[in-house]
């Protein structure tokens, strides 16, 4: 995610999405995906937001490593003792590095021509059979939030093609409704997958 008008607001917004709580749902999410994951796993939390969801993988005693292009994210999350960085999924490189890629609403600020390469360096830094989760909001097309986010919206189907094509099995799917930063309640899908074997 490069689009400068995003990441300005959420380098303004920085505070108040920080002291937006954990809600059910994503816990529900985290758990779930660390039950795919061994003990002390390597996580790669890609758009790690201010460390949120990074902090509770770290506090399950796994090794959790974030990036995220927002300056201030970045800082939030170091101050919770997560090892983050500087860095969009461009950064991604590498193979069989991860033994979990955890993207939680990052990747919907992708264009989505770019969303194939994306998922495809995630799934190559994925060791074998590592865990991949990708939460999304549903819909079609590209368009900006209530406060100017820049937004790909993706379905369920859709999704399931693109990792598909990449040799990921898609293991469990949750869906729903909730309202995130902008109040504005949109649909959503979790969904939980696995790498190729020869990852």
């Amino acid at each position: 995610m490069t689009d400068r008008q995003t990441i300005d607001i959420y380098e303004a917004e920085a505070a108040r999405y920080a002291g937006l709580p954990i809600t059910g749902t994503q816990r529900a999410a985290i758990t779930r995906f660390l039950s795919m994951l061994p003990e002390k796993a390597t996580i790669l939390d890609a758009g790690c937001g201010p460390g949120i969801h990074a902090e509770a993988m770290l506090s399950a005693g796994h090794d959790v490593h974030g990036i995220d292009p927002t300056r201030a994210f970045v800082t939030d999350a170091l101050s919770r003792g997560v090892n983050a960085r500087l860095g969009t999924f461009d950064d991604i490189s590498g193979e069989a590095i991860f033994d979990g890629i955890f993207a939680s609403f990052s990747l919907l600020h992708a264009p989505r021509a770019d969303l194939p390469r994306h998922l495809a360096a995630m799934v190559t830094a994925l060791k074998p059979k590592g865990a991949l989760f990708v939460g999304m909001k549903s819909g079609s097309g590209e368009s900006r939030d209530g406060i100017g986010r820049r937004y790909t919206y993706v379905t369920e189907l859709e999704m399931r093609r693109l990792l598909r094509d990449l040799g990921a099995d898609v293991i469990h799917v949750d869906t729903g409704e909730e309202a995130g930063l902008s109040g504005e309640v949109a649909p959503y899908f979790l969904m939980f997958a696995r790498g190729p074997a020869d990852a």
